[in-house]
């Protein structure tokens, strides 16, 4: 299909990614499938990263008792938007990322070898890379359907003593997960900044 104007989609595929989506915190029970979030994903893995790292790794937090594990380590605010989601994402960054560069990287040798003694460097890598990633799988999300209510108010030193202590990932933040109620919100989409309020160009 070919489509005028600068977008190489049509405007309701435009829509559901960008202009008519929410940040959503009013959901309804419809559950939110396994497959749903593979499909997400699916999407998100393509997004770019440094040297292909991939770092974004994913708990979600489906059980009541799980909800009631993650929303003790949400800030006041944000306590009843977990309890209240059919599904909670806590998205986490892998320092531990180069473990698998020698199959996700393999054009360049030795790098994994490189990057093992960086302790730092790595933190630093799989943080800018995850963040980027997250942004991918929001709007992964919505392609699939499902709407998506990202939030970083929480003890995040908390969250990793809790959930993953043993893999040494670092939770970024939580997207509450499902099918939008309404419009999800009670509040009216703000203003953006336009292209020329943001840009300079040379």
């Amino acid at each position: 299909m070919i489509h005028p104007g600068p977008l190489a989609v049509g405007d309701d595929v435009a829509d559901r990614l960008f202009r008519t989506a929410r940040t959503t915190s009013q959901f309804t029970d419809e559950p939110v499938t396994d497959e749903q979030l593979e499909a997400a994903w699916g999407l998100a893995k393509f997004g770019p990263t440094a040297m292909n790292t991939l770092p974004l790794r994913v708990l979600v937090v489906r059980s009541a008792e799980a909800c009631e594990r993650l929303a003790a380590h949400m800030n006041d605010g944000n306590k009843d938007r977990v309890l209240g989601a059919p599904v909670s994402l806590v998205l986490a960054a892998d320092p531990a990322f180069h473990e698998h560069l020698d199959y996700l990287f393999p054009a360049v040798s030795g790098v994994k070898e490189q990057l093992a003694p960086a302790v730092e460097a790595r933190e630093a890598m799989a943080r800018k890379s995850a963040l980027i990633q997250a942004g991918y799988l929001i709007v992964g999300l919505r392609a699939a359907g499902l709407a998506a209510g990202p939030m970083d108010g929480m003890d995040f030193d908390g969250a990793d003593a809790e959930f993953f202590g043993e893999t040494g990932w670092k939770s970024l933040l939580v997207v509450n997960v499902g099918h939008a109620e309404g419009e999800g919100t009670s509040y009216p989409r703000g203003p953006r900044l336009s292209f020329e309020q943001v840009t300079e160009v040379l």
